[in-house]
């Protein structure tokens, strides 16, 4: 819980500062929380973006960090996420399974965007542990965004992860795959101000004792805020907060998320 309230300190903070000294107003884009929005990093731009997730219900938190950069350009985008997890049910906390993307913007004509994305999923995580599979995994997914009109944005996520020989901790091994659905809808009250509501869909296999698999969902409705601030150096700070509530399989499960972004040019 010292994360989480050193990134809400850190939110109340840069929405309390002073007018910021941009010259232009530069409108918030790729800033989803659960979701992913079909924009690759503009050129020379890198972003560093920082989220914080916890669930009342079961006590358990999780954090991740993603670096994301143009390859060199806006087409290509390479970027990594780094997990640290926390299970109350065996007290446990670590680093989780890192994940290495690659997005190609296949779109990005008017008010349509897409940019698919392919991931391998290294097996830093301790599957001993609970906190990884113990065998490399492969992930592709789909995002699709679309404006409708100057003041509404939607997004849209299909994907899958295929984990060959994923592990369980007494040392069974079994293929998994799983599954991903998404979407989100923004009104843009203010270009630097965002209220938002995603949906999304999990559903994962996992490998039992013996090397039989069990399938786990998870369904969250995500309502949420976000801003900006910009600056003329080019740096945009996009602080955001939201309350995943659980519905379906998920009921009954609720929490936080945080979400604090930075992005700047390389140079």
């Amino acid at each position: 819980m010292r994360w989480f309230a050193t990134m809400l300190v850190a939110l109340i903070c840069i929405g309390m500062a002073g007018p910021v000294d941009a010259e232009e107003v530069k409108k918030i884009q790729d800033n989803a929380f659960l979701l992913e929005e079909a924009y690759n990093q503009e050129d020379g731009v890198i972003q560093h973006i920082q989220s914080y997730i916890y669930n009342k219900k079961t006590r358990d938190w999780l954090y991740s960090f993603t670096q994301e950069w143009p390859v060199p350009k806006q087409a290509h985008q390479l970027s990594y996420t780094i997990p640290i997890a926390r299970f109350q049910e065996g007290d446990t906390t670590g680093l989780g399974d890192i994940a290495i993307n690659y997005r190609y913007q296949l779109i990005m004509n008017g008010p349509l965007a897409v940019s698919p994305r392919f991931s391998l999923i290294l097996p830093t995580g301790d599957e001993k542990k609970g906190m990884g599979t113990g065998a490399t995994g492969y992930q592709v997914n789909l995002p699709v965004s679309v404006e409708i009109g100057h003041q509404w944005v939607t997004h849209w996520n299909a994907g899958a992860t295929f984990t060959p020989d994923a592990k369980e901790s007494s040392g069974s091994t079994a293929d998994t795959l799983g599954y991903n659905l998404g979407a989100s809808v923004i009104w843009l009250a203010e270009e630097t101000f965002n209220i938002m509501t995603e949906v999304v869909w999990n559903s994962m296999e996992a490998v039992q004792p013996g090397g039989s698999k069990v399938r786990e969902t998870t369904f969250f409705v995500n309502p949420g805020v976000r801003f900006a601030k910009n600056y003329k150096s080019g740096l945009q700070i996009v602080p955001g907060l939201s309350i995943p509530i659980g519905i379906g399989t998920s009921h009954g499960e609720y929490g936080a998320l945080l979400y604090l972004s930075f992005e700047h040019p390389l140079f």
